[in-house]
C-alpha cells in the first residue's frame, strides 16, 4: 500500500511503528495459527491412518499478512549505510528465500500425490508471496532488491524436484523445506538480536514465533512419511 509521505518528529515516529506493528503482528498472529491448527489436524490424520486420503483442504479466509515481514511497517530512515548494510542483506535473502520455498511448493501441488503434501504445498505459496508483499516497502526505503531470485544452487534443487513425483518427491521437497526454514529462522533471530532498523527488529521478535510453528507443522509432516531432517549448517 502507497502511503503519503509525513514528517514526522523521532518520537512520533517511535510512537506510530511501535503501536502499527503489535497490532498487526497480533492478526498476524490469530491468521497464521488458525492456519497451522487446520494443518496439524491434516497432518494428524495422515500419522493415525498413512495409507488413506485425507479430506481435502477447507477453504480457509485469504492470508493478508504473513510471518517474518515488518508488518506493514517500513523502517526509520537510514542515516548511515554501513549501519544498514545488514538489514539490507536480511531483506534481500528473506525475500530471495521465500521466493525459492514459492517455486519449490508450486511444484509440491503437482508433483505429490500426498493431500498433507500438497496442502502444506498451498498454504507455503500464499504465506511466502504475501510476505514478499510486505517486504517490498522495507525493501524500498533500504534500497534493496525486491524482487532477488533464487541462487544458482536453489535453482538446481528446484529443478531436482522438478524430476520427482511421488513419494520420492515428498522425501525430497520435505528435506529442502527444511532447510529454507532453518535459514530463516536463525536469520530472523539474528535480526531480532541485531537490527539497525526498529521497524525490522520489533517485525522479526514478532515474528520469529510464527516460523517456528511452520518449521514444528513440517516436523510433523516429516514424522508421518519417514523422512528424517537433520539440523543444516
Amino acid at each position: 500500500m502507497t502511503r503519503q509521505c509525513v514528517e514526522f518528529t523521532s518520537a512520533q515516529k517511535s510512537s506510530r511503528l511501535k503501536s502499527a506493528t503489535g497490532a498487526r503482528a497480533w492478526r498476524l498472529r490469530d491468521v497464521v495459527l488458525a492456519a497451522a491448527a487446520l494443518l496439524y489436524a491434516g497432518v494428524g490424520v495422515a500419522q493415525q491412518n498413512p495409507g488413506a486420503q485425507g479430506p481435502p483442504m477447507q477453504q480457509q479466509q485469504q492470508m493478508q499478512e504473513a510471518p517474518g515481514t515488518p508488518n506493514g511497517v517500513t523502517p526509520t530512515t537510514p542515516t548511515n549505510s554501513e549501519n544498514t548494510y545488514s538489514d539490507v542483506v536480511f531483506v534481500e535473502d528473506t525475500i530471495q528465500d521465500n521466493n525459492t520455498e514459492v517455486q519449490m511448493s508450486q511444484l509440491a501441488q503437482t508433483k505429490s500425490q500426498s493431500p498433507d503434501v500438497q496442502q502444506f504445498g498451498q498454504k507455503m505459496v500464499q504465506i511466502h508471496n504475501a510476505l514478499n508483499d510486505q517486504l517490498k516497502p522495507a525493501a524500498k526505503q533500504l534500497g534493496a532488491n525486491d524482487s532477488k531470485e533464487p541462487s544458482k544452487k536453489e535453482k538446481q534443487q528446484i529443478a531436482q524436484l522438478a524430476s520427482l513425483s511421488g513419494p520420492d518427491f515428498d522425501t525430497a521437497y520435505i528435506m529442502a523445506m527444511a532447510k529454507e526454514q532453518q535459514k530463516t529462522l536463525r536469520a530472523f533471530k539474528d535480526e531480532e538480536n541485531n537490527a539497525q532498523s526498529p521497524g525490522l527488529q520489533q517485525a522479526a521478535k514478532a515474528d520469529e514465533p510464527v516460523l517456528t510453528q511452520h518449521y514444528e507443522i513440517l516436523q510433523k509432516l516429516a514424522q508421518a512419511h519417514n523422512v528424517t531432517i537433520t539440523a543444516s549448517k
